[in-house]
């Protein structure tokens, strides 16, 4: 076998959606919800049945904008760690929750705070733009944020007399190059989901499907995006492939993705991209999204744990970089 999986099905343990999920679980978790004034916050990358389940879905500036605005009292965020601590750093006054403390990230454990500070400091005079998907401590030390959804807008914002650094995504700050022309100093942090996806299993995929569309995510590496038919964030990759007239799709971001897609286009065909790694589904799957299950998000309602802290000045620091990115809108 060369690792590909032929079949179109859905991802993950949790990718069929709330049909497997204990029915008694997901009623007492609604019953939480409701008894603590809760609001679920869950990203695309998130298994099916806590998509369901979610008050919000999105991808991280829509989860951003949805725990600014909320008032609910309690945020359960059913992502990974830094999307939580953005919740934090937004609604200091709101309990947060994450259902699994040990839901990191590659992308953001790449830019270790003391490290990024010496490289700051190395380069004094450039304004730094800090990809989401980074600690609290890297937000604090940025003059502004960005998303994969806004990176461009927010990068052609910035005075082009002013050198840029650009962080912790190498790969989505070489795609950004490209289309602003801006050249920018690169932190060299990668998503261990995309960099992940295996170029020759991809080849021999679209092999197979001769007809199907390549969208992808720009964490991916150049050498991927360049087979691309559409690159965008996880919300743009939802509406190229909603309204694209194509019927098949090769989808090169992380599998729990196709959940949603399925949902919206129940007549197209969604097929993973393979990952270097074997697994379940043959397809790029991020192994920290997958620790949150329907148990935890019960547990951490129910005793109000693990929720997030953080230290206020660096609250206040990521705060203002934070609001440079919404203002831009």
């Amino acid at each position: 076998m060369d690792g590909l999986n032929p079949s179109v099905r859905p991802v993950g343990p949790g990718a069929s959606g709330a049909g497997g999920a204990n029915p008694a679980l997901v009623a007492e978790i609604r019953e939480l919800k409701r008894a603590k004034r809760a609001v679920i916050l869950a990203h695309y990358y998130q298994t099916g049945d806590i998509q369901m389940l979610a008050d919000h879905v999105g991808d991280s500036l829509a989860l951003a904008r949805a725990a600014e605005r909320t008032d609910a009292p309690v945020i359960l965020f059913c992502g990974v760690h830094f999307m939580a601590e953005t919740a934090k750093i937004l609604d200091p006054g709101r309990k947060v929750l994450l259902p699994d403390r040990a839901a990191g990230c590659s992308l953001a454990d790449s830019a270790p705070a003391a490290k990024f500070r010496a490289f700051i400091d190395a380069h004094p005079d450039h304004f730094v733009v800090s990809y989401i998907n980074c600690s609290a401590e890297v937000k604090a030390m940025s003059d502004i944020i960005c998303t994969s959804s806004n990176a461009v807008r927010v990068v052609n914002s910035i005075p082009t007399d002013r050198p840029i650094i650009f962080a912790p995504d190498r790969h989505l700050g070489a795609y950004v190059q490209r289309i602003t022309g801006r050249e920018m100093l690169l932190w060299d942090g990668t998503c261990e989901v995309h960099v992940n996806i295996s170029m020759d299993k991809l080849k021999l995929l679209m092999g197979r499907h001769p007809h199907a569309k390549l969208v992808a995510h720009p964490e991916c590496p150049e050498h991927i995006l360049l087979e691309d038919d559409h690159v965008g964030s996880t919300s743009s990759l939802l509406g190229f492939v909603k309204h694209d007239p194509g019927k098949e799709f090769i989808v090169a971001t992380e599998a729990g993705i196709l959940y949603n897609m399925r949902a919206e286009v129940p007549g197209k065909t969604l097929i993973p991209a393979p990952a270097f790694a074997d697994n379940e589904c043959a397809c790029s799957e991020c192994p920290y999204m997958k620790l949150n299950t329907l148990e935890k998000v019960r547990d951490a309602l129910l005793f109000e744990e693990p929720a997030i802290t953080l230290d206020e000045e660096v609250r206040v620091r990521a705060h203002r970089a934070l609001r440079r990115m919404l203002e831009l809108g």
